[in-house]
């Protein structure tokens, strides 16, 4: 077999496409986290040091996950404690001292565990996030931590308390019961549709990543309509990530857009998504958000929004999911749908809710919707409101720019 090209290349590829379920394979085998990272992490320096010659195994993965247990194997046997675990070594050895054509599941997909363990309920939720980056992404910590916002080395001591916790505390690299199956997935969609969210409002790699981790678990998990909702809200929203700023890295807002540049790739598959899964009866908040989204990309136009059919859609979220982020978003539907007075109905429904004194969108939505109502003295408070509470100096600039043409 010739050398590649490009080594490098061929190794960042391998584990761009297969970091996630090798380290989950190893973790499961071995029954530690931090072993296995570090055992792959020594494979992959033995990949760079022999592949560049030799040239690529014919399984790559297969070759790191090899060389992975064969360096357990070594760290078992010089540790003075390794007798404790002669039946971990038995195992390895025997599945290391195969022919690779001889192992019919040399990588068996274990990342459905891995996620299920990353977002355990005993880990909180920040080091849930950074967690499943790291095991199921393959996201260096530097990535994580500029991502947080974080310094790398207190990214690193985060990871490493994780994985830490997860041993001292016996937490279970298993898929959760029935009893507790629903639940659990529920933290473990919310964390992925958290990564999403973090790189859908400030540029980066993350709402890729949110994605990818979306199509592994509607892989993984089929039958689970909530998947296969939270996958195609991904979807569906990512599609107008061109058309979301100018030239100038100003923001656009969605009647603005220019719809040609909607990536309709992405919308045809998540509206496929959609259309196979909200028959099934066993509707939820991803499916209905998705749903909402998908009508607004099936609109040619600003001017043909079915906003009586978003109105009517944010309506029943609502009474799934009551929250005053859910009405504020309601109130914004019902304004184009019924009438300004309508819409600010809502919004003074929540006025007094205490998680809408800091929540930014909601100042932003009174304050159009006050312009649209005649009301500019209290469309200028609340625009200003809304102006210092936002970080994002795109979405700053176009605050100033709407408070100016009515001031």
């Amino acid at each position: 077999m010739m050398p590649p090209r490009d080594p490098a290349q061929a190794i960042e590829r391998t584990l761009r496409e297969e970091w996630g379920r090798i380290l989950s394979a190893l973790t499961k085998s071995l029954g530690d986290l931090q072993l296995a990272e570090d055992c792959l992490q020594d494979a992959i320096t033995r990949a760079m040091e022999v592949w560049p010659t030799k040239g690529l195994p014919d399984s790559p993965a297969a070759w790191l996950i090899s060389t992975a247990r064969r360096r357990a194997i070594d760290l078992f046997r010089r540790d003075a404690r390794w007798a404790a675990r002669v039946p971990e070594l038995s195992y390895l050895a025997d599945i290391a001292n195969q022919p690779e054509d001889r192992r019919p599941e040399i990588i068996p997909d274990k990342r459905l565990e891995m996620i299920f363990t990353c977002c355990h309920p005993a880990i909180e939720q920040k080091t849930q996030v950074a967690l499943t980056l790291r095991t199921l992404g393959g996201l260096s910590t530097d990535a994580i931590a500029a991502a947080f916002l974080d310094k790398p080395q207190a990214m690193a001591q985060r990871l490493t308390r994780a994985k830490r916790k997860i041993g001292a505390a016996g937490i279970p690299y298993e898929i959760p019961d029935r009893d507790k199956l629903q639940e659990r997935l529920n933290a473990v969609l919310a964390v992925i549709y958290l990564i999403f969210n973090a790189g859908y409002s400030v540029p980066s790699q993350l709402d890729d990543e949110a994605i990818r981790l979306g199509r592994i678990m509607h892989h993984l998990m089929p039958e689970q309509a909530e998947v296969a909702g939270l996958l195609a809200l991904m979807l569906l929203h990512d599609a107008r990530q061109l058309a979301r700023t100018g030239p100038d890295g100003a923001f656009i807002p969605l009647e603005d857009q220019n719809r040609n540049r909607w990536d309709r790739a992405k919308i045809t598959e998540g509206d496929t998504l959609l259309q196979a899964t909200l028959p099934r009866g066993q509707v939820g908040p991803y499916q209905l958000q998705a749903a909402i989204s998908a009508l607004h990309a099936q609109s040619p136009r600003w001017a043909d929004t079915d906003w009586a059919q978003i109105a009517a859609l944010y309506g029943l979220l609502y009474q799934i999911q009551p929250s005053a982020v859910v009405r504020v978003n309601q109130a914004i539907a019902v304004s184009y749908a019924q009438s300004v007075t309508a819409g600010l109905a809502l919004l003074d429904q929540v006025a007094d809710e205490p998680q809408l004194t800091g929540y930014q969108p909601y100042h932003a939505a009174r304050a159009d919707l006050c312009a649209r109502a005649g009301d500019l003295t209290a469309a200028k408070a609340s625009y200003e409101t809304a102006i210092a509470l936002t970080t994002e100096e795109s979405n700053k600039q176009f605050l100033q720019s709407k408070l100016k043409l009515i001031s």
